[in-house]
């Protein structure tokens, strides 16, 4: 398989925002109360812009805990997604490298998978100008948890069909720590926790997750069904009964503006 660039993934999601809407996993509880605990304030009564916002799968979350939401999506097909699912939320169309919001007017500014698509020389200071003095920057992401032993040999089988290079299902490098803030001119202090969780869903909602991830967006119809169908039967011997337990570890890092 021959490599995909970045934007070139980042660009896939439009054309498949429903699927994305309909199959990706949400958010537990608990990390929005990690969110809270790293932040040191609550997310009620809280401005909190989400940053990369796609269909709103985290800013309905956010919304629900009491925060006062602002999106900001660059995408039109995630964008109209955005609007058909939350039509009441504000939604501007711009991106994480240069926001359009005034500065110091944010209590919190969050990336919900998507902050691995932002240049952090640009993305750091953006959020840390929106930022009120004391807010903070949250970024997250849902990672496969890979000490599970189905979720490891699927893995290897993504990392066979494509090769070393386009291995991660993901955004490329955005989900360690150390990658966070590469680039930056200026690194804030930061804290990062893992929570763990679980979703039961049946086979072919995995397997609609797994084909909106961008790997697969840019693969094209054919090559995506291709590993699709054999991914199918690979499931149903290890879940027979065809209900998939997908484990996630979400990686969360808060940033604090001083």
């Amino acid at each position: 398989m021959s490599a995909l660039s970045s934007s070139a993934r980042a660009r896939s999601f439009d054309g498949a925002a429903a699927q994305y809407a309909a199959n990706r996993p949400s958010y537990p509880p608990a990390l929005f109360d990690t969110v809270e605990e790293l932040a040191g304030r609550p997310l009620a009564g809280a401005r909190v812009v989400d940053v990369g916002a796609g269909t709103g799968i985290a800013t309905a979350l956010l919304r629900a805990r009491g925060a006062e939401m602002v999106a900001v999506e660059p995408g039109d097909g995630m964008a109209a997604q955005f609007r058909r699912g939350l039509p009441d939320v504000p939604l501007l169309r711009g991106d994480g490298n240069a926001l359009p919001l005034a500065a110091s007017s944010a209590d919190f500014v969050t990336y919900a998978q998507s902050w691995h698509w932002t240049d952090a020389a640009r993305s750091v200071p953006e959020a840390l100008r929106v930022l009120r003095p004391g807010g903070s920057l949250a970024l997250w992401w849902n990672t496969d948890a890979h000490d599970v032993p189905w979720i490891a040999a699927q893995a290897d089988r993504v990392k066979r069909y494509f090769g070393a290079e386009d291995a991660s299902k993901s955004g490329a490098g955005g989900t360690r720590v150390e990658a966070a803030f590469q680039g930056a001119p200026e690194i804030p202090v930061h804290t990062h926790r893992v929570i763990r969780w679980s979703r039961t869903v049946p086979v072919d909602t995995h397997l609609a997750n797994i084909g909106s991830h961008s790997i697969f967006l840019v693969l094209g119809p054919e090559g995506a069904n291709a590993f699709l169908a054999e991914e199918r039967a690979h499931l149903l011997d290890t879940f027979p009964d065809g209900l998939v337990e997908e484990v996630y570890d979400v990686l969360l890092i808060v940033a604090t503006r001083p």
